[in-house]
């Protein structure tokens, strides 16, 4: 596994939901609060994005793709104003239709997360990840977004597993495009590092190997200083801190989804024994293992 898988599995819960939206005229609709994170991808037409707070309104095109990834609330309209007349997205119906409005069909979406241990990968993403449609730019995103219009435009055998599996593609090939040009944030610069990138790699790859800095600085091809020197001012920590945090998100993650037994999750993840796990864990968490996948199953 790769940084960034691993970092959109250790928080997805479920299948990704999606709506397709088509209006016209004069239209404005609001989407509240979300625990997980919501997409458009406009597939016809225009409208406007204005999310909650003091967040500037955003213009979108055909072939724009949206990404809201913490789940903020927010507007779509045909035009920017008032938002007082939007109405909640679950009441929208298609309008009778104004020739002064602006008409649009839209791909509406929300990915299920899990917020509670978010990588910092994703927590620093921006609340709105605009991605506009030009020529030459993100081609696998631009591909994803014909695929789902076919799909959408033509249901044919197999949709139902081909819907959700493309709304997955999507999710990845949105954040790699907000890594490729994104302006601000630590990750795009810790994952086109070479050195932090193959120390992250292997302990991505295999968290339960018995890692130590002099191990993981040979798997990176440099001294102990420099992957220490240059992994913490990176990531914001030391190699090994980063580890422990890893295996234990990733212990949750196995709670969360599996019913695997806590020794085989204790293995898997480098603890030596049940009992290992269950002392990091509860140090972390605040909760026994056991308690805690109680409590996520009770959601």
């Amino acid at each position: 596994m790769d940084v960034v898988s691993d970092a959109i599995s250790a928080v997805r819960i479920g299948q990704p939901s999606s709506n397709r939206l088509r209006v016209g005229g004069s239209w404005c609709t609001r989407l509240a609060p979300y625990e997980g994170a919501g997409f458009h991808v406009v597939l016809a037409g225009g409208c406007w994005l204005r999310p909650d707070g003091d967040g500037a309104p955003v213009t979108l095109g055909a072939g724009d793709v949206v990404l809201l990834p913490h789940g903020a609330g927010h507007v779509l309209a045909d035009a920017p104003g008032d938002t007082a007349r939007a109405v909640p997205f679950e009441q929208m119906r298609r309008p009778a239709g104004d020739p002064g409005g602006r008409e649009a069909e839209l791909l509406c979406g929300k990915y299920r997360l899990d917020h509670s241990r978010v990588h910092p990968l994703l927590a620093e993403l921006p609340e709105v990840v605009h991605l506009p449609n030009r020529v030459g730019a993100h081609p696998e995103l631009r591909a994803a977004v014909d695929l789902l219009a076919r799909e959408l435009d033509d249901r044919r055998p197999g949709s139902c597993l081909a819907l959700p599996s493309l709304l997955d593609l999507l999710l990845i090939y949105m954040v790699r495009a907000w890594m490729a040009q994104a302006e601000t944030g630590a990750w795009p610069t810790v994952l086109s590092d070479p050195v932090t990138t193959a120390a992250l790699r292997a302990l991505h790859s295999d968290p339960a190997a018995p890692w130590t800095n002099d191990r993981l600085a040979a798997e990176a091809g440099v001294s102990r200083a420099t992957l220490a020197r240059r992994f913490t001012t990176l990531v914001g920590r030391p190699p090994m801190a980063y580890l422990t945090w890893w295996r234990l998100t990733r212990t949750a993650t196995l709670l969360r989804d599996t019913d695997t037994p806590l020794a085989s999750v204790a293995r898997e993840t480098g603890y030596s024994s049940p009992y290992a796990l269950s002392h990091a864990f509860s140090r972390e968490f605040g909760v026994t293992p056991g308690r805690y996948r109680a409590q996520v199953r009770e959601r």
